[in-house]
């Protein structure tokens, strides 16, 4: 709810907000759903003897860094998707002449 009497910046602030939590929660459900179906079909102990071999890693450790993963990805993806939708700026060049 908006207040006529909130100070300078209160609103903005409250809009950044929104904007960033509607960014990070979305991606934050998709990477855990993402995580839990790659995790179900993927050992992160064989990833890391695939992938990094001579680094030690622990399960815990390649279960924290593909959320991580996952959640950096998707909320990638909803910024993108976030910055398309939002509607064009009306410059005076786009004003038709005549």
């Amino acid at each position: 709810m908006t207040d006529l009497h909130d100070p300078p910046g209160a609103r903005r602030r409250r809009q950044l907000i929104q904007q960033w939590g509607g960014i990070l929660w979305p991606s934050f459900v998709a990477a855990g759903l993402a995580s839990m179906v790659f995790f179900a079909f993927v050992d992160p102990l064989q990833l890391r003897d695939i992938s990094f071999p001579q680094r030690v890693l622990s399960r815990e450790l390649g279960y924290s860094l593909g959320f991580f993963m996952f959640w950096t990805v998707t909320a990638a993806a909803s910024a993108i998707t976030w910055y398309l939708s939002r509607p064009p700026r009306r410059d005076d060049d786009d004003v038709p002449l005549g």
